[in-house]
């Protein structure tokens, strides 16, 4: 007789809906810089234009809010540890950073002063959480290998805020363990990286994908691989998707404008559309959502 499969507490199921429910809207606003180290441009390109929502389900979402209360908690250890730590420009308030007309940013975890290694040096500081195969991968091959996109995010946070060091402090979620990393500002990979992010913000049509491969390692498990390898469905209807939808590189505050009338978009007018969209690039793709 086959097992009956498992079934999840109703408690725990409506503890998941509710972190599902109460989680911020998938289309951000800005190219963070959290994402511009990842090897497909592509995927890159189809985030800022909210192509698809990703599919977090509430245990999911709740794993990202772990990495979020660890960061109080890294920074405790640090004060404690005689570190100063400067989480923003004032209380309550991140230190955040935007190029290409608002288009392109991000916000730095904190700036840390008194690091036993160089006291009197500013780091930009990132923290993050790591489960053991992570964790012991990092230990091997030490940032810059094994996660960079993190490292990507540092140099790109140490270009926009003026900073010539960066420290990057890791969590081990199986046993506690502490990584701890510094290195220097490398001004011409976030030369690349800034250029990258303009080429992906200005473009109008998809860059080209890591791999024509569907079965690719990168393409697996990415949530745009319906839309970009097998073709089978389309993007939200959105003015981010539109071909009509302009980005205001010379401005101020991350501005769209429709190129049909020229009028501005505020972010409601982005995400709801109009009856007059057309989709970007291949414009026979069936819609998602609308």
């Amino acid at each position: 007789m086959a097992k009956l499969p498992k079934m999840m507490p109703p408690t725990v199921a409506e503890m998941y809906h509710q972190i599902k429910k109460a989680a911020s809207p998938w289309q951000r606003d800005h190219l963070g810089c959290s994402g511009l180290g990842d090897d497909c441009e592509r995927k890159i390109w189809y985030s800022w234009r909210w192509w698809r929502p990703p599919e977090f389900d509430g245990r999911i979402l709740r794993l990202f809010r772990r990495g979020e209360i660890e960061e109080n908690w890294l920074i405790t250890d640090l004060l404690a540890a005689g570190t100063t730590v400067s989480e923003g420009p004032e209380p309550g308030k991140q230190w955040r950073a935007s190029a290409l007309g608002g288009h392109m940013g991000g916000s730095m975890d904190g700036a840390l002063l008194g690091l036993k290694e160089a006291p009197k040096t500013w780091h930009c500081a990132e923290f993050k959480t790591h489960n053991k195969k992570s964790f012991d991968d990092l230990e091997k091959k030490r940032v810059r290998k094994a996660k960079p996109m993190h490292y990507a995010q540092m140099q790109l946070y140490c270009h926009l805020f003026g900073l010539r060091r960066w420290a990057y402090f890791a969590v081990c979620k199986d046993d506690d363990r502490i990584y701890y990393e510094r290195g220097e500002y490398d001004q011409f990979y976030a030369g690349e990286l800034m250029e990258r992010a303009r080429r992906i913000v200005e473009a109008s049509e998809p860059p080209a994908k890591v791999s024509e491969r569907a079965d690719y390692y990168q393409c697996r498990w990415c949530h745009h691989l319906d839309a970009c390898q097998t073709e089978a469905i389309g993007p939200v209807k959105t003015c981010r998707s539109c071909q009509h939808g302009k980005p205001v590189i010379e401005g101020q505050g991350g501005q769209w404008i429709c190129g049909l009338g020229g009028q501005p978009l505020s972010g409601e007018e982005q995400r709801k559309g109009c009856a007059k969209y057309e989709q970007m690039g291949r414009s026979s793709l069936p819609l998602f959502g609308g």
